[in-house]
């Protein structure tokens, strides 16, 4: 046990090393503890130290977990509200975990059918589809936030917590509906820099109990989680011919080399390819 004053790049590159062949853990993983290393030493023991030379860990291909239609309609049968909704947003819209727990009632745009996901990854905003199946379970989930909402006004509550500076400029915004969650948590709980009672929205780990134990319910074979719906939906608009950049448009990603990945696991094989198999008469 030596303090980190006592050590330097010799060290950082040893265990970094050690990481990779020893541990043998992902590229990330490596990543994360060389940030939090270098962390250590520049924000804390304001020492500069080098961590160049290490062998970096395999940065291995990952193909999506994909469902197929009848997979999605199994799964969401063994749903309930409002954990129902929210998955079926996940696949409908393409929404990530956090996109859809931190959607607020004004996201939803019935008139345009659109969802509007505010600073998505990257801080990024953009709009989504709006499955027209899923606009009667909306309207209710709505109906039930307004009731939600009157309830708390009524008890002295009815805060939100609002993104950025918003607090201060638009202070009266927090008690207003359109800002409230469209999947709010169930309890108020006390925001940590106003000090008020707010009422934040669902916890995503809820989201993602609740659609791993319909995938057992189901009795699907695959690895059922949440981010799975979100590559069915890019991957079932990709078989029904829509284009590659719209597809990339519709999930936020900033390069089409990222969606290309979804041409791995078509319906037809990988790159849409048929068996030659198939083909025999």
């Amino acid at each position: 046990m030596r303090h980190p004053r006592e050590m330097g790049h010799a060290e950082v590159v040893a265990f970094l090393d050690f990481l990779a062949r020893e541990r043998r853990v992902s590229a990330s993983t490596q990543n994360q503890a060389l940030n939090a290393i270098v962390f250590l030493y520049k924000r804390v023991l304001s020492m500069e130290v080098g961590a160049e030379g290490f062998q970096r860990a395999h940065q291995g291909k990952r193909i999506p977990i994909v469902l197929t239609r009848g997979e999605i309609a199994s799964l969401l049968a063994e749903l309930r509200p409002p954990y129902a909704l929210m998955a079926e947003l996940l696949y409908g819209s393409g929404l990530r975990l956090l996109e859809c727990v931190r959607l607020r009632v004004k996201d939803v745009d019935f008139g345009s059918r659109q969802l509007v996901v505010r600073a998505g990854k990257g801080a990024q905003d953009r709009v989504t589809l709006l499955p027209e199946r899923s606009r009667p379970a909306l309207e209710r989930q709505i109906r039930r936030v307004a009731q939600l909402h009157r309830q708390d006004l009524s008890r002295g509550y009815g805060e939100v917590d609002l993104p950025y500076a918003l607090g201060v400029k638009m202070s009266a915004a927090s008690r207003e509906l359109p800002w409230q969650y469209l999947f709010p948590s169930s309890e108020t709980s006390r925001d940590r820099r106003s000090g008020r009672l707010v009422r934040h929205h669902v916890h995503p780990t809820a989201l993602q109990k609740a659609v791993r134990r319909a995938g057992a319910q189901a009795e699907l074979t695959k690895r059922v989680n949440c981010h799975a719906l979100r590559h069915s939906f890019a991957t079932h608009l990709l078989e029904t011919g829509t284009d590659i950049r719209m597809i990339q448009v519709l999930l936020g990603h900033r390069d089409v080399r990222t969606t290309m990945i979804y041409t791995h696991v078509a319906a037809r094989g990988p790159l849409g390819v048929l068996s030659p198999l198939d083909r025999t008469v």
